[in-house]
């Protein structure tokens, strides 16, 4: 349960109170329940604020009325990304919006991998395919196609050289529905030590979990698939940590994030990469770090007074 900590958890008499909106989606079959959500719109408002969960397409939301409006669990946003970014537009026109729109439209599309790449952070080897693009797949190695816009897995999926016509029309379907395909090399790294995720929260280092490989060999792209697989908690290297430092930093602009969360592998050498810096809706997995729950409390309330 979240719970207050340093915080003042009533409304002091002629206190300001802050009015602050976590956006969400609806509910779906192909998206996940955001456990964090109940708890945090709960303890926010233990601690002082108005707070609510609101869907970021529901044209009755009056997102002007909020001091501060946090994405938490948008998941539906990469099927409408170009609707999902123009929300994100019109709203920190309204009002603050972490992370700010300027940020979301730079991370809704991973070919900000590039950007990360060219600025020095050890990335995922990444290649893109447009709609119109030869299927260029490689035939000599193990990889890994899915959109360049995307959660959860969604359209992902694992093939061998010998699967190259399943993945042909694996591209052929996303090409069709607008989207840019990514093509990686299948990190066998994920297999033994698995993905390792660093949240940070106003600019610190809030926790890390590490979870195991998502795609199973043989499973369709269209299938859905369980996006944090055995997830456990994990304390990261120091190599782990200045890595997600260096890509944080690289950021175009240097904005100020309320929340990120760095996704590391290790390549082949063994050492750790980006695999995806998650600055629009990460899944913060306070359910599995209560402890972190007062933080993040304390940074959404200082973030809607400033």
């Amino acid at each position: 349960m979240l719970a207050c900590s340093s915080i003042s958890c009533s409304h002091e008499e002629g206190a300001v109170v802050p009015r602050i909106a976590l956006a969400t989606c609806r509910p779906g079959p192909e998206v996940a329940e955001d456990r964090d959500l109940p708890g945090l719109v709960r303890a926010l408002a233990e601690a002082g604020a108005e707070a609510s969960a609101e869907v970021w397409d529901d044209a009755a939301v009056d997102w002007a009325r909020f001091d501060l409006v946090v994405i938490r669990s948008t998941w539906d946003y990469s099927w409408r990304a170009a609707e999902f970014t123009a929300w994100a537009e019109r709203c920190g026109t309204l009002t603050r919006l972490a992370n700010p729109a300027d940020v979301v439209r730079w991370n809704t599309d991973k070919r900000y991998l590039g950007d990360l790449a060219a600025a020095g952070v050890p990335v995922v080897d990444t290649r893109y395919l447009a709609p119109g693009d030869a299927p260029d797949l490689p035939d000599d190695h193990e990889y890994v196609v899915k959109p360049a816009s995307g959660a959860g897995a969604r359209f992902a999926a694992r093939y061998t050289p010998d699967e190259h016509a399943t993945a042909v029309r694996h591209l052929g379907r996303m090409h069709a529905e607008g989207f840019t395909a990514m093509v990686q090399p299948y990190v066998r790294g994920i297999d033994t030590t698995g993905e390792r995720a660093l949240q940070y929260f106003g600019g610190n280092l809030l926790h890390a979990s590490r979870k195991g490989p998502v795609l199973a060999p043989g499973t369709p792209y269209d299938r859905r698939k369980v996006a944090h697989p055995g997830l456990t908690d994990w304390t990261p290297t120091l190599e782990e940590a200045a890595v997600a430092r260096k890509a944080l930093a690289s950021v175009p602009g240097r904005p100020e994030l309320l929340y990120a969360r760095v996704d590391l592998v290790d390549g082949e050498d063994g050492r750790p990469r980006v695999m995806e810096l998650e600055l629009v809706e990460p899944n913060l997995f306070l359910w599995l770090h209560p402890e972190s729950a007062p933080r993040v409390v304390e940074g959404i309330l200082k973030a809607a007074t400033r």
